[in-house]
């Protein structure tokens, strides 16, 4: 069955694009305002690291779950 791999592939695809989303963010400067509450880099900086790594752990888990 190739869904649980298709899953975890959708999913490091996703984690990516909000990861490449926060790079964007980084490089243009733009301000993320929740409410009153200004978010700075720092912010999109730790997203970044976190989206990235959940991107690559979930690609190599669909590697080694393909290969059964």
């Amino acid at each position: 069955m190739r869904s649980p791999v298709v899953g975890l592939r959708a999913s490091s695809i996703l984690f990516a694009l909000v990861c490449f989303g926060h790079l964007i963010r980084l490089w243009a400067g733009w301000e993320i305002r929740v409410g009153p509450v200004g978010i700075g880099p720092i912010g999109s900086i730790i997203t970044v690291v976190v989206t990235a790594l959940l991107s690559v752990w979930l690609w190599s888990l669909s590697k080694a779950s393909g290969a059964r």
